[in-house]
């Protein structure tokens, strides 16, 4: 096989990893920013590293970090913020892993409802369960955005480094 043939499967490679990415921004079971970030290594070792370097994928690293904690973080501290109890923070959690089995309206209400019952068992109280339930919405909404615009930050990035470099080191 010529080195110009393996460079077009990793390129291949890395674009199929960047659309299963995507698919897993939206989906919690795919590690979408993790893929994302591997196809920008994919792409970087196909071309020598001679257009994304080191100190890039380094920073790029770091963004991925970022987004993948604020997605893991934001829906707990919405519940936080609310005054949540431990037992709504647990809900959350909970509501969240049993939510994916649900596909796209599980991942959103589940953790919400969980939150909400939790707290509602802890303090039988439904107008603080009401509360704590659209204050985890809210962090999960966060999350996402912080989650799309990192995600975002490594396409534009790659576009603007092949872009600054030139087409001709892509194809």
């Amino acid at each position: 096989m010529t080195a110009a043939a393996i460079t077009a499967l990793l390129i291949v490679l890395a674009l199929a990893m960047f659309v299963v990415g995507i698919i897993g921004l939206i989906n919690p079971a795919l590690p979408g920013l993790p893929l994302m970030f591997g196809a920008v290594w994919v792409l970087a070792y196909s071309g020598d590293y001679q257009v994304i370097g080191s100190g890039t994928l380094i920073v790029l690293g770091v963004i991925t970090a970022i987004g993948m904690a604020m997605d893991f973080v934001a829906g707990l501290l919405g519940a936080k913020f609310t005054g949540a109890s431990k037992t709504a923070l647990w809900g959350a959690f909970l509501g969240g892993i049993i939510g994916i089995f649900f596909f796209i309206p599980g991942m959103i209400l589940g953790p919400l409802i969980g939150a909400a019952l939790g707290e509602l068992s802890e303090r039988k109280d439904l107008w603080k369960a009401g509360k704590v339930g659209v204050g985890t919405f809210i962090g999960f909404i966060v999350g996402v955005a912080a989650k799309v615009g990192c995600a975002l930050s490594l396409i534009i990035v790659v576009v603007v480094m092949y872009a600054k470099h030139g087409l001709g080191l892509l194809f």
